[in-house]
């Protein structure tokens, strides 16, 4: 998933970006109301991980603009409140969850998770593509009984191809899925975890297929 996180406490907002990436995600991080506003209208985020409290604006004013201006991206709220009046203000703002500070890592991630399977329409944990299994929950991808072992790009790579098993997935929008925009990545970066999946993939599993000029199409094989 393509994740953007928007937190001004910045040993905070490192450990969430570390977690996340370590997991597989392209993770981005602003501290402000108004980078939040300006990079979401640009990028194809998953979720975002919004913060309350702000320093040039709260969080829920953040959330209120996005969601006038059409953005339906889920969005889940981090706060150090503990008011019942700010959590079903957010809600009615059109939150789509709630996370009280401090919070366990391990929580944050299956709501983010959870979230991003709302985000694209499959609520379920698990994507099968012929043989193939991804299970989203324990980070785990196999071909039948064999568990694949793969990089973190790989599998976002995987993830994101599989989640749209026989579509062409344009390369821009793969990327795109796959790298933050500060992650310092070369011009072949997608190809090369292309190819390295590839050879990972074994005869059983499904295919990975280049339309030349557009992007990729995972097929079942």
């Amino acid at each position: 998933m393509r994740i953007l996180i928007v937190e001004d406490d910045a040993p905070l907002a490192r450990s969430i970006v570390t977690l996340l990436r370590g997991a597989g995600h392209a993770v981005d991080h602003v501290e402000s109301g108004e980078d939040a506003l300006v990079i979401a209208a640009d990028e194809p985020y998953s979720v975002i991980v919004l913060d309350v409290g702000l320093p040039d604006m709260d969080g829920f004013t953040v959330l209120d603009r996005l969601r006038r201006r059409g953005d339906r991206v889920p969005i889940l709220m981090l706060t150090a409140r503990d008011a019942l009046d700010d959590r079903v203000r957010g809600l009615d703002l059109g939150a789509d969850d709630y996370l009280r500070k401090p919070f366990d890592t391990e929580e944050l991630e299956a709501r983010i998770r959870a979230l991003g399977r709302r985000r694209g329409g499959d609520p379920t944990p698990e994507i099968i593509v012929g043989a193939l299994t991804i299970n989203r929950s324990a980070g785990e991808a196999r071909i039948g009984s064999q568990v694949l072992d793969l990089r973190r790009r790989e599998w976002a790579v995987l993830e994101t191809l599989a989640s749209r098993a026989g579509q062409i997935v344009p390369r821009e929008i793969l990327h795109a899925e796959v790298f933050g925009i500060d992650e310092p990545v070369g011009g072949n970066a997608l190809e090369v975890n292309i190819t390295r999946l590839r050879a990972k993939l074994p005869p059983a599993g499904p295919v990975i297929r280049t339309v030349r000029g557009v992007g990729y199409l995972l097929d079942e094989g």
